[in-house]
């Protein structure tokens, strides 16, 4: 199996109707983060489309688009503006197949990129988003067309469905052959949309409220995800009682969120033009929420990081800490925590930073890195440090900082557990629309190559199996695997999760096999570590129920052709216990004996295995099993001594030879 397999979608609580832009999803160690932070996702679980329907408003040429997509072994192409929810539509026209998700079928993302193809084989009513919208240039669309023509003739033969989102600007690029399968899709009422997740929200209002010009011109004009935002954020008002308890201020408090913030922060920026000024505007907003005193002692951070030398003169000489704060409209709330005065004021400060300070970039990464373990910070500041510098990064396009700070945490952490914040920093970039396969692909080579931590290790193994398994769970798999063959006290963790992770599917359970298997062939000189985990994963307690047998003959097949023989004691005896106490397990035994094919040597050990098993207890169940085991052993062994008599003899006449 290759690195890059094609890629399950899960879970998206992104925005309705969605346009371009990033997008995050975090969970971390069971809490639901994701809905406390409102950070988008990318996954697209059954809960989450149920959701996503809820407030998805149908644009035009989506009925055409849904009628052709009924018959199975169809594709549809669809077409749209940038903004316009032309990934959510598609979600949508997939999830209207089958809303009740009673039939079974699979519903995958396939990868974009050349790089992260895989093995691509759909069944019968499979379902299959594929996404090209971050396609730029044509040679890329080139190649993918060409991808594209290879997936729909396998989706077309199997009566599965396929929706691809294809690329804005490229339409003079697209091939002949693809043009019956387009569909193009309008922007949906911006202001339908807004109602609709406003009254998701519960919110209270008469159509009347919804009437200014200014709000107008936003619905209009604003990208899907903006008029999601904007919901949000009049929620936010709503939720944090310090804007008046009516609909109409809520609302003016967002739209100034979504309009003026820039504009007002750049001003506020001009204004303060002292290096520790404008250090603690940016202290604030990253740390906002943060008590005081903490708040304080980053921004000092912050001044050495960037290189500003100290006033001479001493503190009390100066202005005050709260003077400082009151001049730059930051309150001290009475349980000691700072906030800005204007609704969305921290996020707006945050994105003015570093889109327009572009050489501190390196010197915030530092500081954050270093911030971030400030002991008077909880996990939930700590988890919010990291989505806000995430996001960040990610707008400015270096997820590179973002990753490298995963690293240098996860290397600093103790313990068997793993950093609660580099699990954050990597699942974020998972998460992201345009990085996600960025972010895989530097887990990849950390996990293949390299000398990685412990706590690395660990990190990536729960980045593994509590995201990348979700979304994306052969390329986990794949991860998981260069994870657990490693030395060091980690490894076995790894282990655990891909044990974990192929457990969880049937498919993923055979490809597990097959990879491993494949690898012991592959290479022999190397082959040991792959052997343990294959031997490990063959025995009865890691089966399924019921058994694949196909499946699990090939892994033994794979185990009994080679050496180490002591590896084979603890799966024999697995199986035999099995047999022993389930009727529906009585056939293992009989074809691990066919799994050797008749060599002697191999025949030998099983022979020597099941004698000390059968010593273990006196159980009449356990002798009958080891007796019928002995008597395979005995007519392969036989069988094979004919095979060989005939094969040396040869035919002596032409009837013979017949």
């Amino acid at each position: 199996m290759s690195d890059q397999d094609h890629v399950t979608v899960n879970d998206p609580r992104g925005p309705v109707n969605s346009g371009d832009g990033p997008q995050y999803n975090n969970h971390y160690y069971g809490t639901d983060w994701l809905s406390r932070k409102e950070v988008e996702t990318l996954r697209i679980v059954r809960e989450d489309r149920v959701r996503l329907a809820d407030r998805f408003v149908r644009p035009a040429g989506y009925h055409v688009a849904a009628d052709r997509l009924k018959e199975p072994g169809t594709v549809v192409l669809v077409d749209g503006r940038p903004g316009s929810g032309r990934r959510a539509a598609a979600i949508m026209l997939l999830h209207g197949l089958a809303p009740d998700d009673d039939t079974g079928a699979r519903f995958d993302e396939l990868p974009a990129a050349d790089q992260d193809a895989g093995p691509f084989a759909p069944r019968r009513g499979d379902r299959f988003l594929l996404d090209l919208s971050g396609i730029r240039d044509e040679e890329t669309y080139a190649k993918a067309q060409y991808d594209l023509a290879v997936r729909r003739s396998r989706v077309q033969e199997a009566g599965a469905h396929l929706v691809a989102v294809l690329p804005s600007g490229l339409d003079h690029a697209h091939a002949p052959d693809l043009e019956p399968y387009i569909i193009g899709l309008g922007r949906p009422r911006g202001l339908a949309v807004l109602t609709r997740y406003l009254r998701m929200d519960r919110m209270v209002f008469r159509p009347s409220d919804l009437r200014s010009a200014e709000l107008r011109q936003l619905c209009d004009r604003s990208p899907m995800r903006e008029l999601a935002r904007l919901a949000r954020l009049v929620r936010a008002a709503r939720d944090s009682g310090r804007f008046g308890t009516g609909f109409a201020g809520w609302l003016d408090q967002a739209i100034h969120a979504v309009t003026d913030r820039a504009g007002e922060v750049g001003k506020q920026v001009a204004e303060a033009r002292s290096t520790a000024e404008r250090a603690l505007l940016l202290a604030a907003a990253v740390f906002e929420g943060a008590r005081a005193d903490t708040v304080y002692e980053v921004w000092r951070g912050l001044l050495r990081t960037v290189g500003h030398e100290e006033e001479t003169a001493t503190e009390l000489a100066g202005t005050d800490f709260g003077e400082r704060l009151t001049a730059l409209k930051i309150e001290r709330g009475p349980d000691g925590r700072l906030r800005f005065e204007r609704l969305a004021y921290a996020d707006a400060v945050r994105t003015y930073f570093w889109a327009n300070f572009p050489g501190v970039r390196d010197d915030l990464k530092e500081w954050i890195g270093s911030a971030a373990g400030h002991l008077d910070l909880n996990l939930d500041d700590r988890i919010d440090l990291v989505i806000r510098f995430g996001g960040c990064a990610l707008a400015v396009e270096r997820p590179d900082h973002l990753f490298d700070l995963a690293v240098r945490w996860a290397d600093g952490a103790t313990g068997a557990a793993g950093d609660p914040r580099a699990v954050a920093a990597l699942e974020l970039g998972l998460s992201h629309e345009r990085f996600g396969g960025w972010f895989r692909r530097r887990i990849y080579d950390c996990a293949r190559s390299g000398s990685p931590s412990d706590g690395l290790v660990r990190v990536l193994t729960t980045a593994c199996c509590q995201y990348l398994g979700t979304t994306h769970p052969e390329q986990a798999l794949v991860r998981l695997h260069h994870l657990a063959v490693r030395g060091g006290g980690a490894a076995r963790e790894a282990r655990d999760g891909l044990f974990e992770l192929a457990g969880r599917d049937r498919r993923l359970h055979r490809l597990l096999i097959d990879r491993l298997s494949e690898r012991t062939h592959r290479e022999p000189r190397a082959a040991a570590p792959h052997l343990r985990l294959l031997t490990e994963l063959l025995t009865s307690d890691r089966a399924g129920d019921p058994p694949s047998w196909p499946d699990l003959f090939m892994g033994w097949e794979a185990v009994f052709a080679r050496p180490p023989t002591d590896l084979w004691g603890p799966l024999v005896s697995s199986w035999l216990t099995g047999a022993a106490e389930d009727a529906t397990r009585e056939m293992a035994p009989g074809l691990m004996v066919g799994a050797t094919h008749g060599r002697a040597p191999a025949l030998h050990r099983l022979y020597t295995i099941a004698c000390a098993w059968a010593r273990t207890a006196s159980h009449p169940a356990r002798v009958s099993v080891a007796a019928r085991f002995w008597k395979d052993i005995d007519q392969a062994q036989y069988d094979r001594a004919a095979d060989t008599r005939r094969a040396g003899a040869g035919p002596r006449t032409t009837e013979e030879a017949r």
